[in-house]
Order: structure tokens, then sequence, then C-alpha cells
């Protein structure tokens, strides 16, 4: 195991996330994070927006399992979450939020998901670790990145948040190490 991320770290590019969304029309914008590690990451995001601007962006959390190419691999009985965006999506400028960007398949069932609530104006992807585009199984590219870090094909990168009971942490582990 190796630490790439403690708290100051992550706090750190959380803040760049949102230096960079906030050169973009904050008019029309909503937030959607992808359950588990982007929905965190998402309301710290919101947080941050709203301390810099007193703007209140609307917050989604997106459960993405079903719209997954590869449900079926995963669990013969995979557990769905529920899905809570609260307000509609069409013409909206929509920040898609997830922890880490790898393959891209996640990013791909996130966005097929969205596509069933509405047609976004846009749709824009941050991340807290992009894996670089290496490694990548679709052109799928993070419009915000808070830090690119290339590993081992047989590593993976854990990220973990105080919102779920541990400390904020962004981990390199081998495959099945945990």
């Amino acid at each position: 195991m190796k630490i790439l991320m403690k708290k100051k770290q992550i706090e750190e590019k959380i803040s760049q996330i949102v230096e960079e969304i906030l050169k973009e029309d904050l008019e029309d914008m909503v937030l959607i994070g992808i359950r588990t590690g982007g929905a965190f990451l998402a309301q710290r995001i919101k947080e941050k927006i709203k301390q810099r601007t007193g703007k209140e962006l609307p917050i989604g959390i997106l459960d993405i399992t079903l719209y997954r190419d590869d449900w079926t691999r995963i669990a013969p009985a995979p557990v769905v979450k529920k899905t809570e965006i609260p307000f509609p999506v069409d013409e909206k400028t929509v920040i898609l939020i997830d922890d880490v960007l790898f393959t891209g398949r996640t990013v791909r069932a996130a966005m097929d998901a969205i596509l069933d609530y509405g047609r976004p104006k846009k749709i824009r992807l941050a991340v807290l670790i992009d894996r670089g585009k290496e490694q990548r199984e679709l052109p799928i590219c993070a419009d915000y990145v808070g830090e690119t870090v290339k590993i081992l094909a047989d590593e993976t990168i854990s990220v973990y948040f105080e919102e779920q009971g541990k400390e904020d942490i962004v981990i390199v582990e081998k495959r099945g190490e945990r």
C-alpha cells in the first residue's frame, strides 16, 4: 500500500477543481456525483463553490449499477442504491463528479443514466484522480482533474472519505489487497 494523498492534499485538489469550475457560467449548472465516492466529492465541491460565490448549486446523486456493461460480472445480484436527482437536467450544464477515472466505463454508464433524465446542454466531468489515458478503454477524458496518477495495470487507487467513517486518504494497492 502506498499513500498518494492525505486530507490536506485532497482538500487542495478539490479547491483546484473548484477554481476551474468557477471559470464557467454557474447560471444553469448542476452537480451530479456518482455514488459512492463521487457523491461525497460532489458535496464537498458544492460547499466550496458556496463558500467562494454564495451560490448554492443543485446537487444530485447517481447510482449507475444497472447501466454498467459489466454488471453481471460484478456480482450475481448487484446492489442497486437510490438515484436522487431532484431537479430537471434539460438544458443544464451537468458537472458529473467521480473520485477516480480509469477505464471510462463508469462515466459512460453515468452519461447513459443522466440522458434517461433529460437532455443536458453539456456534460462536463470532474474527477479527483485521473489514471491517465493509457489504460482508458473508452474515449472519455475529464474536464476538471485534481491529479493525474500513472500506476501499474495490476494496481488500484482507493479513495476514502470521512463521510464513510474513515480518514480522508487516497492510496494505491495491488488488486485484491484490501
